[in-house]
């Protein structure tokens, strides 16, 4: 078999007396790692401890691994302006997270005759929020719907990867300035806090 020592080294090829001997010398576990090449290729390590290396790495792996995630908002054309500026936010945060949005205008009634009014909805939304998100599938009429796609700018990687930031600063500040908050309510309550009257003058005689 092929040999190779416990930092990488090549020994070279060795019987299988000599290399169960080399690994009894240096307290570590001869393992095969290429049962396929000619001749095979083993390793002098801790097996035990590679094991838990792997395990970390794929969880390391998994942790940041972004999965496409499509978010669905629903509107009416004729939506009410606040009703409208929330439904943006949500938006607005799925985009900053990296998801794609799937918008859907539905249409009722004498409504269905009215695609204009969806669709200048949807270009008022894309508008809205174009600095956080393209149209990735134009709009599009589906039935009763009008339906278009919302890609993010931002990667989901990179919204994750900001996000982790933004909490560890959070967390950061917290500890290096843990009587802030408690300062500042105390001193809204001194600010809030009635001021004494004057004392009034003595009258005159």
């Amino acid at each position: 078999m092929r040999l190779v020592g416990p930092s990488g080294e090549q020994v070279g090829i060795v019987p299988l007396a000599k290399a169960l001997e080399l690994a009894q010398e240096y307290d570590l576990d001869l393992v095969e790692v290429a049962a396929n090449a000619r001749p095979p290729v083993c390793k002098l390590m801790d097996y035990g401890k590679f094991k838990y290396e792997s395990a970390m790495k794929a969880r390391e792996a998994r942790k940041n691994q972004a999965h496409t995630v499509i978010k669905e908002m629903k509107l009416r054309p004729k939506i009410d302006p606040h009703d409208y500026d929330t439904k943006k936010g949500h938006v607005v945060r799925f985009l900053k997270q990296g998801d794609k949005v799937k918008i859907t205008i539905m249409f009722r009634g004498r409504e269905q005759s009215r695609p204009e009014l969806g669709f200048r909805l949807l270009q008022r939304l894309a508008s809205d929020v174009e600095d956080l998100g393209f149209i990735e599938s134009n709009p599009k009429q589906d039935g009763r719907n009008m339906i278009m796609v919302l890609g993010p700018h931002k990667k989901k990687t990179e919204a994750m990867a900001e996000a982790r930031e933004a909490q560890a600063a959070r967390k950061a500040d917290a500890k290096a300035n843990p009587g802030r908050s408690q300062n500042s309510a105390e001193g809204e309550e001194l600010d809030e806090a009635p001021a004494e009257a004057p004392a009034e003058a003595p009258a005159e005689a």
